[in-house]
């Protein structure tokens, strides 16, 4: 409720009103009404007296009193009026000091008074208002130094440092003589502008006049120079100073020094500061705590904080405030939250404080709950609290508490401001809404480099590589230098679209530019191996003076994704000759270069790695390792690394799920997805993925078809190409070929190639003539780039030796430039991986290990009764060279291998990067009855565990 203010005035005349620029808009916006008499004559303390209270209410009282009771003097006028007009500049109450103005022109008290029109200068310049303070200046005939002060102060008060730079260049022309109150505006207006060559100059006009012995001048001089980040000459001036009793003095200095990162020097002046005896105030205590950065300085900081409990500035609310700041840079928020919650008031700052603590600690649940605490309390948001609160609804995921900041930064005008917008278009980018992105980022009315680069980051991240690349060229076109961050994005969205020409043409730019920071030169080999242009990422590797750990973990990616296993586990080995650690992300690209590889000693060794540094075992690295241990065959130690982790999400179910799935385990698979959903944990497209998976190699077809309608139905989840296909799939492998030829034909979506191709493969299991040869036909239309597809085909059409058409099928592929994966299986004997590509005579032990084949060969047949079945020999050749074919399969070379170096009765496990042939399978079958050896095999499709003569899979996979 607004206060009422009584004040003695007589009617203003109309001319005073017709020449006086500042009456006239007094005038035009008139005033509270002023009382000719006293409401009721009281005995009241001196007017100067009320006006140290603070209450604009009484002081105007006050005033009316000194009018109506007796006619003041000059001086007792000056005095009354000086002191209304010093409490409304204190109080920035600009309409009541514009009241008292009105008044002194109609008592006639500014006639020939330059006391009272400069102290007009100093509350028009506290209140804000420059152009008035200019005004009464200007209208002044006569003026003194302290004027002239005044008036330069207003400038400074007001950021308008330029303006008191002119008026002191205008007082030195003038002639007029300066004081020591005239050095501290000037000195601060140098400082503001960084202007040291002007300070220099004024540093030297004090020492000419003498001023620079008193201790606010000298004081000044040192604060000028720490704002021109000159911290030699500030100290050198400070170190000179012949007595340093004024704590003001090591306040500058200790700001300085933390304001420039110079945190050890600053906490060392303030050491000394405690030595000196002196009383540290508010700025100093401030500065301090400002210095402690980050957790390494808590020590110097409990002990601040200890000091500011003993001191009585454990009230103020300014250093409440930097302590909560403080305790926040530690990530200590529980410390922070205690001050707070002791604090006995609260200002913005400290509400912000303590937001953007939590944010930046990564606490965004809190920070939310927080900021409902905070609208609770009648504390409303400003513009840092909004951008606080879209960080944490960003990063939370919470879509609705985000939305609602934004209505109210709308509401409130708070939209329009460039880093709100910049924040408003990274939240929508992380919730996924890309038409909102681009609908906030289309109405920003200013954009910056941050702007761009946040949009362009939010395209490539969720998925839209062509736009992206489309606002990359608005960007050059709008001359906007480009940073790290945004060709940093930009390189993303090459790397989705695989688009190597685009990669070279940054690539070329960053030289241009000179930008090649170890953070691009990391960046340009990531992109360079996800287009699979390997040696190209090798080179800029190579060329990389200073590699740290994401270098090398760039490289390591680069070979994983590019099927080049081996030479990723070579670099990482050299990676820790050469005293790189590695780290998390590093660590999950080696787990996945060893499950490749079936590697099972050296993902052993990573994760013996990974228990002795003390990792904790969650997140990416918990399903690296799930996922590690049953693509290296031993799915008993995916389980025991998954029941040891206590925080299991999502991502590590699924990866449990299909480990089950791969081994057969159909019916282990499901119990664990139900387990999941009782852990309340809703499934994704993937674990639905993983379980049909499951259900596809375990035959278990009524599981399949029920949750594909729990997906769509109970979940509203919309199946994905894939899940057709495994459902296309597990009808297929039980023969029930028209069931599912029908459920491809009534599908809600175009059958992709996954779908022709899982339909392909179960027609040439059950030599299903006719629908194979529709199969065929859809899936060479749909996906002709596809050599895996021209592959199946011809070998659908071999098993019905139509060679013709295997011929032209080749010759169509020839002819596409496309080449067949050529067979190859490897085996890991004594800590390396040993690899053999069929009939292949390369291995050092060639002659051996065909020996030793021969003679496993010759055993099956006369104790097991084996006979090359040349039926799975897809060429058009003599029986005798079929059978050659058969005995040169690489996997029974990996496994000849593996006998002849191992000792008997060993386990053997073998990957091969295709599916085992019919023949391949019975030989296995054979291996592990008569020479009583476990083989554990790996092929494109599953895992086959052979012992005692029999598969795991059923003979069906």
């Amino acid at each position: 409720m607004r206060l009422r203010y009584y004040v003695m005035a007589a009617p203003i005349p109309s001319f005073y009103l017709n020449c006086h620029p500042v009456l006239k808009k007094i005038h035009q916006n008139p005033p509270l009404k002023i009382s000719k008499f006293p409401l009721k004559p009281v005995e009241t303390p001196s007017l100067r007296e009320i006006c140290k209270r603070g209450s604009l209410n009484e002081a105007f009282q006050s005033l009316t009193d000194l009018f109506a009771n007796q006619r003041p003097s000059q001086f007792s006028l000056d005095e009354a009026y000086s002191s209304v007009l010093e409490l409304c500049g204190s109080k920035k109450a600009l309409s009541e000091g514009q009241q008292v103005h009105a008044h002194m022109i109609t008592s006639n008290a500014l006639f020939n008074s330059v006391f009272l029109s400069t102290r007009l200068v100093f509350m028009y310049g506290k209140c804000g208002c420059l152009v008035d303070a200019e005004k009464v200046f200007d209208g002044m005939p006569y003026k003194t130094i302290f004027t002239w002060n005044a008036m330069i102060g207003a400038y400074v008060t007001n950021g308008e440092p330029l303006g008191s730079l002119e008026l002191y260049r205008e007082m030195r022309v003038s002639g007029i003589p300066l004081d020591a109150c005239t050095f501290p505006c000037i000195l601060k207006a140098c400082g503001l502008l960084k202007d040291r060559r002007c300070g220099a100059e004024v540093h030297g006009l004090a020492i000419k006049e003498g001023y620079v012995s008193i201790v606010f001048v000298a004081n000044s001089i040192v604060g000028m120079y720490t704002k021109c980040n000159d911290l030699n000459g500030a100290r050198q001036l400070f170190d000179r100073m012949p007595e340093k009793e004024d704590v003001v003095s090591w306040n500058s200095m200790i700001s300085a020094y933390s304001s420039n990162g110079q945190s050890i020097d600053a906490l060392r002046l303030f050491g000394e500061v405690q030595k000196a005896s002196l009383a540290p105030n508010t700025y100093t205590f401030v500065a301090a705590l400002q210095a402690c950065e980050d957790s390494s300085f808590i020590k110097q900081g409990m002990f601040i904080h200890a000091t500011v409990l003993k001191s009585t500035y454990y009230i103020n609310v300014f250093v409440a405030n930097a302590l909560i700041a403080m305790y926040a840079r530690f990530g200590k928020m529980g410390e922070a939250a205690n001050i707070f919650y002791n604090m006995d008031d609260w200002d913005a700052i400290s509400w912000n404080s303590m937001l953007s603590g939590f944010v930046q600690n990564g606490l965004y649940h809190e920070a939310l709950q927080f900021y409902h605490e905070m609208r609770d309390a009648g504390q409303k948001p400003d513009l840092v609290a909004v951008i606080s609160i879209i960080a944490a609804s960003a990063r939370s995921g919470n879509t609705l508490n985000g939305m609602q900041i934004h209505a109210y930064a709308m509401k409130n005008g708070l939209d329009s401001d460039l880093q709100v917008g910049n924040s408003l278009v990274d939240m929508y980018a992380k919730f996924c809404s890309i038409k909102y992105m681009d609908c906030i980022f289309d109405k920003m009315p200013d954009k910056d480099v941050v702007s761009w680069t946040t949009v362009i980051a939010g395209h490539a991240q969720n998925g839209s590589h062509s736009r992206a690349l489309q606002l990359f060229r608005e960007v050059q076109l709008e001359d906007i230098d480009l940073d790290v961050m945004m060709i940093s994005s930009i390189l993303l969205a090459c790397s989705g679209l695989k688009l190597i020409s685009s990669v070279k043409e940054i690539h070329s730019y960053i030289i241009r530019k000179g930008l090649s920071d170890l953070v691009l030169q990391n960046g340009i080999v990531d992109v360079y191996g996800e287009c699979g242009n390997v040696d190209y990422a090798a080179r800029m590797f190579e060329l990389i003076e200073f590699k740290d750990v994401v270098s090398w973990t760039s490289m390591i990616s680069c070979y994983v994704h590019n099927g080049l296993a081996n030479e990723a586990l070579e670099l990482f080995h050299l990676m820790k000759e050469t005293g790189v650690e590695p780290d998390s992300i590093s660590l999950v690209s080696i787990l996945s270069a060893a499950a490749s590889l079936s590697a099972l000693k050296k993902g052993k060794e990573i994760h013996g790695f990974l228990i002795r540094k003390g990792y904790v075992l969650e997140g990416s690295l918990a399903t690296s390792l799930v996922d590690m241990y049953a693509r290296c065959g031993t799915l008993e130690k995916s389980r025991d690394v998954f029941n040891c982790i206590r925080n299991k999400d999502l991502v590590l179910w699924t990866s449990m799920i299909n480990a089950n799935g791969m081994h057969g385990r159909g019916r282990a698979a499901i119990d664990l997805f139900r387990r999941m959903e009782d852990e309340s944990i809703a499934p994704d497209h993937i674990a639905f993925l993983a379980v049909l998976y499951a259900c596809s190699h375990s035959g278990l077809m009524n599981e399949g078809r029920r949750f594909l309608e729990s997906m769509k139905y109970e979940y509203q989840l919309e199946p994905w190409p894939e899940h057709y296909a495994c459902l296309v799939d597990l009808l297929g492998r039980a023969n029930h070929l028209e069931e599912a030829y029908q459920f491809v034909k009534g599908m809600e979506v175009e059958p992709t190639a996954e779908v022709w191709c899982a339909l392909l493969g179960a027609c040439q299991i059950h030599s299903n003539k006719e629908l194979g040869e529709i199969a065929a036909q859809k899936l060479l239309e749909m996906d002709p780039e596809n050599p895996g597809n021209y592959v199946l085909v011809s070998n659908v059409y071999a098993a019905e030796r139509r060679w013709k058409d295997v011929e032209e099928v080749r010759m169509r592929m020839k002819a596409n430039g496309l080449k067949k994966n050529p067979g190859c299986s490897w085996i890991e004997v004594g800590n390396k991986v040993h690899t053999f590509m069929a009939r292949d005579k390369s291995h050092p032990e060639s002659y051996e290990i065909y020996l030793k084949l021969s003679k496993i060969t010759e055993k099956l047949a006369k104790e097991g009764g084996y006979v090359a079945q040349t039926k799975f020999v897809l060429h058009n050749a003599k029986e005798e060279e079929k059978v050659q074919m058969l005995y040169g399969h690489s996997e029974r070379l990996a496994i000849a291998y593996g006998m002849l170096t191992t000792p008997e009765g060993t386990s053997l496990r073998i990957t091969k990067n295709l599916r085992v042939c019919g023949d391949c399978h019975n030989f296995c079958k054979l291996i592990s009855k008569f020479f009583e050896r476990e083989l554990v095999m790996r092929d494109a499709n599953r895992f086959h565990h052979f012992k005692g003569g029999v598969c795991s899979c059923g003979d069906v996979w």
